[in-house]
């Protein structure tokens, strides 16, 4: 069982064998692991995606379950009691928590050496060497970090059209589609955070900001551009941390925010590609549940170091049940 847990969405795969797959079952994400009261977020929102597959009927028991999330880079103790509570509630022998950003890398990649910058409501970059040497860069949150990703994106735009709403910032197609998405922004503070995952309200009006500065509004551009410039510093910064054998760094980029498409691709691949730095982009491989089940299934990959894994010692406990909710962590 794979699953991609990020802030925005959680999404589950099981895989029966190599070569056969099932539908990805997906239900609202969580706030990260580093988050208040994280763990428990996520232990919910995993349950709730694995557990339709899980009772599917003739459905296979699987062996053991990955979990890449966002925020387990910065908090490993909430990600070893996210994988101490799965285990309590899935019947598996083996469960395991990475980074969504590890997963995301070994995804793109196919395990290989390299940067990945994973770009969504969050944003980070991973580097792993040809000897071993790993960087993280960024992945510090919506408050401390995160610059580019889509929650930041989101923010500026909805920041933009506070500005013009008040008359301290020129006009922009942002107030238009602000109301449109959000309604009254008089109760805009609220409505942000009225779910308890802010970050992700906020990711929601990246793609208005987009497609408002593909029609060529000045002040949504300029936020894109902004983006563009701080996703490809980030994405850099961490290839020259890492040991390159004399051939380019394979690089990709990977997560929901590419979906935002040429408006934002096009200047960071040129930031990229323009830079210093020997580095080649490619496509991505696969994605990040494609590197949760990786890594399930070879755990001798130079991933390794950065995942948590916990084995069962006692009997497995039944697939959980849509009317039993998930005990607290």
């Amino acid at each position: 069982m794979a699953v991609d847990l990020g802030k925005t969405g959680c999404r589950a795969m099981l895989w029966n064998s190599a070569d056969s797959s099932r539908a990805v079952s997906s239900v609202a994400g969580a706030p990260g692991l580093a988050a208040l009261d994280g763990v428990a977020a996520a232990r919910a929102a995993v349950r709730a995606a694995v557990g339709p597959l899980l009772r599917e009927p003739g459905g296979a028991r699987p062996q053991s379950v990955l979990v890449g999330a966002a925020g387990a880079a910065s908090a490993p103790a909430a990600a070893r009691s996210l994988a101490d509570a799965l285990l309590a509630d899935l019947p598996v022998r083996e469960t395991a928590v990475t980074s969504d950003a590890v997963t995301a890398h070994a995804g793109a990649l196919g395990g290989r050496a390299g940067v990945v910058l994973a770009i969504g409501t969050g944003a980070v970059a991973v580097g792993i060497g040809a000897d071993g040497t790993y960087a993280r860069v960024d992945g510090w949150g919506p408050l401390l970090g995160d610059d580019g990703s889509g929650a930041r994106i989101g923010t500026a735009g909805l920041r933009a059209a506070l500005r013009a709403l008040d008359g301290r910032g020129p006009d922009t197609a942002l107030l238009g589609a602000a109301v449109g998405l959000f309604g009254d922004l008089e109760r805009l503070p609220a409505t942000v955070g009225r779910d308890g995952n802010p970050a992700r309200t906020a990711a929601s009006f990246a793609p208005e900001v987009a497609r408002a500065a593909d029609a060529g509004d000045a002040v949504a551009a300029a936020i894109v551009r902004d983006a563009a410039a701080d996703l490809a510093e980030t994405a850099l910064a961490a290839a020259g941390r890492i040991t390159v054998d004399g051939d380019p760094l394979p690089m990709a980029v990977t997560g929901g925010l590419t979906g935002l498409g040429p408006v934002l691709l096009a200047p960071l691949t040129a930031r990229i590609t323009g830079s210093d730095l020997p580095v080649r982009l490619l496509s991505p491989l696969g994605d990040p549940l494609d590197g949760a089940r990786l890594l399930a299934l070879e755990p001798a990959t130079p991933h390794a170091s950065l995942v948590v894994r916990v084995r069962r010692t006692t009997a497995s406990p039944p697939p959980p049940s849509p009317a039993t909710p998930p005990a607290s962590a």
